[in-house]
């Protein structure tokens, strides 16, 4: 065999073996980053597999309108049954006539004139006129503290509506926050798994 030939074949052996022993090399070095691949997965399954659950951090909030129903419940006008003191006013007729009636009869013992009586009896008439007077002043000053009363009740139940339409707003922006929340946290989980996948790792 002529020496540029023997040259030749023993380069073409060496160029083979060359490219055996580096395509082995290329199949270990393949084979070691599918296990690192394969061990990163397991890692991350694992991972996956063991954290914790997206919850809901609002889930727990409950409405206080239980409570604005009790107070509600509670309300109620102090004045809507008040009554007039009428009995000091029967006393003091009662102690009017029974004056007149006295009064009369030392007139009838004396012989007094009729002027006197009909002056007594003025008298007694004006006394309980100004009794009925006072019987009517209480009523009115009752009616008037009736309706303060109610005025009060009603802005009371106002103020407890809005309260009440406050909590219910309150619960929902909650929950909207709530939901939110999940969704933001599945949202970046699914994020970041697609990163892995799209940089080969499953």
């Amino acid at each position: 065999m002529p020496l540029p030939l023997a040259a030749a074949a023993i380069g073409a052996i060496g160029s083979i073996a060359g490219g055996i022993m580096g395509s082995s090399s290329a199949k270990k070095q393949a084979r070691a980053a599918q296990a690192e691949r394969d061990r990163i997965s397991r890692q991350m399954a694992l991972f996956e597999q063991n954290r914790q659950a997206v919850i809901n951090p609002y889930s727990g909030v409950t409405s206080l309108s239980g409570l604005v129903d009790e107070m509600r419940a509670d309300l109620s006008n102090p004045f809507a049954n008040l009554g007039v003191a009428t009995s000091a006013a029967e006393i003091q007729m009662e102690q009017t006539d029974i004056a007149l009636a006295n009064t009369l009869d030392v007139l009838q013992a004396t012989g007094a004139s009729a002027g006197g009586a009909t002056a007594l009896a003025q008298a007694a008439k004006q006394s309980k006129k100004e009794v009925a007077a006072n019987i009517e002043q209480q009523e009115a000053a009752n009616e008037k503290l009736r309706a303060q009363g109610e005025q009060a009740l009603q802005a009371k139940e106002m103020q407890l509506t809005q309260m009440e339409m406050s909590e219910e707003a309150r619960i929902q922006n909650a929950e909207a926050a709530g939901k939110q929340f999940m969704f933001g946290a599945q949202e970046q989980r699914d994020m970041a798994t697609l990163d892995r996948m799209q940089g080969g790792i499953v």
